[in-house]
């Protein structure tokens, strides 16, 4: 009679129950091959089942040398929900962090805990955090544009899901993070709206005179909504030139007074205040008699309502039959005049609180010089008014060295 070959070390067969090798005899059927490794540090056996041979010796190798390198754990029990769920609670305390190190903000917060329970949750939930496959996800994704959902609404589903990930491999519960490389759909909607020099100062002219100061702000100065909100008189340095974004207003709170650090650590900012600017925010402090508290607060500390203010714009617009923007569109407008102005892109992206200049150039970049016509006007600009300088340094005996 001819015994059961012998598996190699760490790979198990198996047989089908009718296979005729339990008999000890030559095998008839189409046998699976278990691989397994032993986790010192987690005291236990790692397993998984390929349909062959080759496969299963090629991930015991891979196995042992990822043990080695202290990048494989045993499979966790936590589930997706309750991962999710972990995650949510570490957010809002504190204690889980964004990639910049900052607080998460609890708008980032709602949006994440709506986009788990409204497209993933119910799926995958139940399901444990390490048995995800990226072809999981891919299939999810799928199904969510099968549906009708738009490419940046899918995306942003996916946010919150590589965030507990990144945890959850940060911390040893999965080894594999089944985010990475998944295929999105490309978001290609239309631009942000922006307006023209000559169009935002109709715009504004046209405005009720209580909120022009405000969409002023918005339109030179680049501020968010939450930073509009948030702002305060002693924020601000009219004589200096020079505004401070220190804080933000969190709309979507339990109350309608919480106020929050700015979106990342660059949203702490100094702005400079140019003079048609300047002149709005000095008429509003002479209309609303104040010099304290909240600039456009409907008391001193209680911010303006949002609905309100567009509303009222709106039909100002409306009447005068100009197009409508929204306060965020504003703040493109802003970086737009900005560019058109010759700001660099560094200075720029701290003028506007993002975290990156990266983030500046991905989002602003189509409006910067970019040909050789735009390139060469730019810089004959400048030798000219470096020559007209030397010649003025020349009759007055100052120094000709070229400013840094």
């Amino acid at each position: 009679m001819q015994s059961k070959p012998k598996a190699p070390v760490g790979i198990r067969a198996r047989h089908s129950r009718t296979c005729r090798a339990h008999e000890g005899v030559r095998c008839n059927c189409r046998p699976s091959y278990e691989a397994f490794v032993f986790s010192k540090r987690d005291g236990k056996k790692l397993r998984k089942t390929f349909p062959s041979l080759a496969a299963a010796r090629g991930w015991r190798n891979d196995a042992l040398g990822e043990l080695d390198r202290g990048r494989l754990r045993a499979p966790t029990s936590l589930t997706v929900r309750e991962a999710a769920d972990r995650w949510l609670e570490g957010a809002r305390e504190g204690s889980v962090r964004n990639r910049s190190g900052d607080r998460y903000k609890p708008s980032a917060i709602r949006s994440y805990d709506a986009a788990l329970r409204l497209r993933l949750l119910d799926e995958l939930g139940p399901v444990r955090l390490s048995e995800v496959s990226r072809a999981d996800l891919q299939r999810v994704a799928g199904r969510l544009l099968a549906k009708g959902h738009s490419a940046s609404t899918i995306r942003n589903t996916f946010l919150p899901l590589r965030a507990i990930y990144r945890d959850a491999e940060a911390h040893g519960h999965v080894a594999v993070n089944p985010t990475t490389a998944l295929r999105l759909p490309a978001s290609r909607g239309s631009r942000d709206r922006i307006a023209a020099p000559a169009e935002a100062a109709r715009l504004l002219d046209a405005v009720p005179g209580r909120d022009r100061a405000l969409w002023a702000t918005a339109l030179y100065g680049g501020l968010r909504r939450g930073e509009l909100a948030a702002l305060q008189w002693s924020d601000v340095d009219l004589a200096g030139g020079v505004l401070r974004v220190e804080r933000s207003w969190d709309f979507g709170g339990a109350a309608d007074k919480e106020l929050v650090d700015p979106k990342s650590s660059s949203g702490s900012r100094r702005v400079p205040i140019p003079a048609v600017l300047r002149d709005e925010l000095l008429e509003h402090r002479l209309r609303e008699g104040r010099e304290e508290g909240l600039i456009f607060g409907r008391a001193y500390d209680r911010p303006f309502e949002p609905s309100g203010v567009s509303r009222r714009a709106q039909t100002a617009w409306k009447g005068a039959k100009l197009e409508a923007l929204t306060l965020h569109e504003a703040r493109h407008t802003f970086a737009s005049l900005m560019i058109a102005a010759g700001v660099n892109a560094k200075a720029l992206s701290s003028y506007m609180g993002h975290a990156s200049i990266t983030i500046t150039l991905d989002r602003y970049g189509h409006l910067m010089p970019g040909n050789e016509e735009e390139a060469a006007a730019l810089l004959d600009a400048y030798l000219d008014r470096e020559r007209a300088r030397a010649a003025r340094s020349a009759g007055t005996g100052e120094p000709l060295g070229i400013r840094a």
